[in-house]
């Protein structure tokens, strides 16, 4: 029989149930990129959801949070419902979900998805069910698209829009290079141009000392100060 430790189930999210100790291990993944986290029976008015720390989502990806509601069909599958989402820019975020899985909406204030934490209670759904709550990996614009058309069709404040934060590019070794030779040539070219005028043959010539000059100065300067050319001008 295999070791079920031998594949431990992935932890990416965290959520916290009101009430409950936070849980990082979701209850099964149906796939590589969904996880289910299955809650024991009793009543939750909130659930935050985030990424835990030192987890970064695949590029242009976010985390789209789902909550299984009851089918309207007793024969029908499970259905999820959709909250909202988190990602770059955005790693947490708090859902109201009382009166969500106990098959009545409770009020438009439970149809928004995220809100308050400490918002008061509009109506409390009283379910003793198990609570299951999906978190699916996706393609940042499918979860922005759902959020503007969950935003669009309830009054949910501006505020839990899913705003990604553009990843900052790294240069290559070869560009940091590149970047500082030039900031060295432009400081001596600044430098040596105040010596610059005296004309031979049509060219303009700069003498020898006023190099060396440059030089002295310029060895003293990264001697005191290393990281002045890695700063923009200006700084």
């Amino acid at each position: 029989m295999a070791d079920p430790a031998a594949n431990p189930l992935p932890q990416l999210f965290g959520i916290l149930p009101t009430g409950l100790p936070p849980i990082t291990t979701p209850t099964s993944a149906p796939t590589p990129t969904s996880f289910l986290f299955t809650l024991p029976p009793r009543t939750y008015s909130h659930i935050a959801v985030f990424i835990l720390p030192g987890i970064t989502l695949p590029p242009d990806s976010a985390a789209a949070v789902y909550l299984q509601i009851p089918p309207p069909e007793r024969n029908a599958g499970p259905l999820f419902k959709f909250l909202g989402g988190i990602g770059p820019g955005k790693e947490s975020a708090i859902f109201k979900i009382s009166g969500l899985v106990g098959g009545t909406t409770g009020g438009a204030g439970n149809v928004n998805g995220e809100v308050d934490m400490d918002a008061p209670e509009t109506g409390a759904n009283g379910q003793d069910g198990e609570v299951t709550l999906g978190i699916s990996l996706e393609s940042a614009a499918s979860v922005s698209s759902q959020m503007a058309a969950l935003r669009s069709s309830s009054s949910t404040n501006p505020s839990s829009a899913l705003v990604l934060s553009r990843p900052t590019k790294v240069p290559t070794e070869q560009e940091v290079k590149v970047k500082l030779a030039q900031k060295i040539v432009k400081n001596a070219f600044n430098f040596l141009a105040s010596y610059s005028g005296n004309l031979q043959n049509g060219v303009e010539v700069v003498p020898l000392k006023a190099f060396e000059e440059w030089w002295r100065k310029f060895e003293g300067r990264v001697r005191s100060d290393p990281g002045f050319l890695e700063r923009d001008e200006g700084d």
